[in-house]
């Protein structure tokens, strides 16, 4: 595998993980430091359940975590801005908030990932928790806010 492409996955797996660990911070309050030693040491690159997780770019993870909880009332602004006028951040569930959370970190405070890959991959996060429709509303949900942000 080349380097490039070991990154790309890296970092795909740094975003699941991400949105994983945000979705548990949410439902149980696990305080940050907590969360990311459990991922760390327990979680990132482990084999749970037969389940083989990929190596995640650690830094990454960390950032997008730690990013994302310390910018929250701005992302949310930001993600309500563009939900239907019928709907609240409250209305959508709790995996949904979480890929909405860490791709609009991403799209403010990661001008060094192209706004298309950071679309495409929680469009793929989403797959993973979601059917079909719901990873188009991913998408459509942050074009909206990268047209907003990324000037």
């Amino acid at each position: 595998m080349s380097r490039t492409a070991h990154r790309t996955k890296a970092r795909a797996a740094a975003r699941l993980a991400a949105v994983q660990a945000l979705y548990q911070h949410e439902m149980e309050g696990t305080a940050i430091p907590s969360l990311l030693h459990e991922f760390h040491n327990h979680r990132l690159g482990a084999t749970i359940e037969d389940v083989e997780y990929a190596e995640a770019e650690v830094g990454f993870f960390d950032d997008l975590v730690k990013g994302t909880t310390a910018r929250l009332g701005e992302i949310d602004r930001a993600i309500e801005a563009k939900l239907a006028s019928s709907w609240t951040l409250g209305r959508l569930d709790k995996p949904m908030k979480a890929i909405l959370r860490c791709g609009t970190y991403e799209l403010l405070a990661r001008n060094d990932v192209p706004v298309g890959a950071v679309i495409s991959e929680y469009v793929d996060v989403a797959h993973a928790f979601h059917d079909r429709r719901e990873s188009g509303f991913v998408n459509g949900l942050l074009d909206a806010i990268a047209r907003d942000v990324r000037v």
